[in-house]
């Protein structure tokens, strides 16, 4: 397993950005398929973003194309989230997540997690 460490949330308005960073423990960490998720008050945790071992695949959740980018730097063993145009319904614990076997939009699909960064949307 990996140890993961997000950083980067906070309170923000509506309409704002905000990136988001996912530091990895493993010094293979080119080898883990990554993701983020979330989980807003009184909800189960979503899939947000999913980004391949070599970038070559990104995809990501309808509520969030075209305003997040998901991106990696395997040389930094880092993940990052670029949030723009955030709305108040993107308010969540947002997680990244490592797979050594896959990559995917499924939880179960990974098997590292990190604590977790709460971001805060207001109106």
């Amino acid at each position: 397993q990996v140890q993961l460490v997000e950083s980067g949330g906070g309170l923000v308005q509506a309409g704002d950005s905000l990136r988001l960073s996912c530091a990895a423990s493993a010094r293979t960490f080119s080898s883990y398929g990554m993701g983020w998720f979330r989980q807003a008050p009184g909800k189960e945790r979503e899939f947000v973003a999913v980004i391949s071992r070599n970038s070559g695949y990104r995809d990501y959740a309808d509520s969030v194309k075209g305003r997040f980018t998901i991106s990696r730097d395997n040389a930094k063993n880092t993940l990052t989230l670029q949030m723009s145009s955030l709305k108040p319904e993107d308010t969540a614990v947002y997680y990244c997540a490592a797979s050594s076997w896959t990559y995917g939009n499924l939880q179960s699909q990974y098997d590292s997690w990190g604590q977790g960064t709460q971001v805060t949307v207001s109106s």
